[in-house]
């Protein structure tokens, strides 16, 4: 089991969050991918940019923030942060 969880921030507090669970056998960036667009289409929101900070922090920890820079169009939140909470 996979599973991400989805949350967005504004002024230091959650306003959404979702968790997605992924069962079938694919690959890990598959898996995550495949969550932050199920994610995105949950919260109305564009596909954030992957920068290079955002790789690497998301490599570290599993866990990153889609700050106003990852994103083409104007956001009215702080941040989008996703987390992997489990995997197989």
């Amino acid at each position: 089991m996979f599973r991400m969880w989805g949350k967005l921030f504004k002024d230091n507090r959650l306003i959404k969050d979702i968790v997605i669970c992924k069962d079938q056998p694919d690959t890990r960036t598959h898996k995550v991918f495949q969550a932050l667009d199920e994610i995105c289409y949950e919260f109305d929101l564009g596909k954030p940019l992957w920068l290079d900070a955002t790789v690497a922090e998301f490599k570290r920890h599993a866990k990153v923030r889609f700050t106003q820079d990852n994103f083409i169009e104007h956001i009215d939140f702080d941040y989008l942060e996703i987390h992997v909470i489990e995997e197989d």
